[in-house]
């Protein structure tokens, strides 16, 4: 994931560098998908591998104090199942 993230980032970071020296009027491009359109998409990306990376260290984070596993807003234990398919899983189901 945090490989993911700096692949990310630096194709964001490349696309802005090499879209600030041109006159390229992208909004009127033919050719389908604009520049800005696609920037707002890597960024939009960048932000969900960021926000999942943070998840996953507060997930880390619970298993080192003990909480892991045990729901945050009731106290009860979270089914195994459901961390099995959302390891980072903060809250069971009902209160989800």
């Amino acid at each position: 994931m945090t490989r993911r993230l700096a692949t990310l980032r630096g194709d964001y970071t490349g696309m802005v560098e090499a879209s600030r020296d041109t006159n390229a009027d992208d909004e009127h491009d033919p050719e389908g998908a604009t520049i800005a359109f696609e920037r707002s998409q890597l960024d939009t990306l960048v932000r969900q591998a960021s926000r999942r990376l943070t998840e996953i260290e507060a997930a880390l984070a619970r298993l080192d104090t003990g909480a892991y596993g045990t729901c945050e807003s009731c106290g009860r234990a979270i089914p195994a199942e459901r961390l099995e398919v959302r390891p980072d899983a903060r809250r069971c189901v009902a209160c989800g």
